[in-house]
């Protein structure tokens, strides 16, 4: 037997009224925010990108051990190239988020835009500091550069759990 709609849901919840939402009020809000700032802290992203050039002169600073001169080498050399091809497009996205945030004119998806066209300009950007220090760059520890540049990449991951 087929049962009947009663039965499957006896307390018809989807039939009730919708549920109802309180609007708060800038006061409200700002009073909520310094009761529990846990849950209302932000992080600065300039924050993350300054992160991410220490991370990068750290693992400078570990690479320049290895190699023949020990000091300021092609190990540091291609570790501080690889740190900036991790941090000078997320650099660059920020400041675009930036620009969008104080646009006068702000359509609705405005920001939404400038997220998108801003990732694909870091993505485009990282792609183009790649290719352009293979081909035309001077000579490279290639082992230096992709760590560091991996180590400023995961700078991200650790701003997950940064709190103010």
């Amino acid at each position: 037997m087929v049962p009947n709609k009663s039965e499957l849901n006896p307390s018809n919840k989807w039939d009730e009224s919708e549920e109802r939402y309180r609007v708060y009020s800038k006061d409200e809000m700002e009073a909520l925010q310094k009761r529990d700032t846990s849950q209302f802290s932000t992080l600065s992203p300039w924050r993350i990108v300054g992160s991410q050039v220490l991370a990068t002169g750290l693992s400078a600073v570990a690479w320049s051990f290895f190699g023949s001169p020990k000091g300021f080498n092609l190990f540091a050399q291609s570790a501080i190239c690889g740190g900036l091809i991790g941090f000078l497009p997320s650099a660059v996205f920020v400041f675009r988020l930036q620009l969008a945030a104080r646009a006068k004119k702000q359509r609705p998806d405005g920001f939404l835009v400038a997220l998108v066209s801003g990732e694909l300009l870091k993505i485009a950007l990282t792609l183009a500091l790649f290719i352009g220090l293979g081909l035309w760059g001077p000579k490279m520890e290639w082992l230096p550069l992709l760590v560091t540049y991996v180590v400023t990449i995961k700078c991200y991951w650790v701003a997950c759990f940064w709190r103010k």
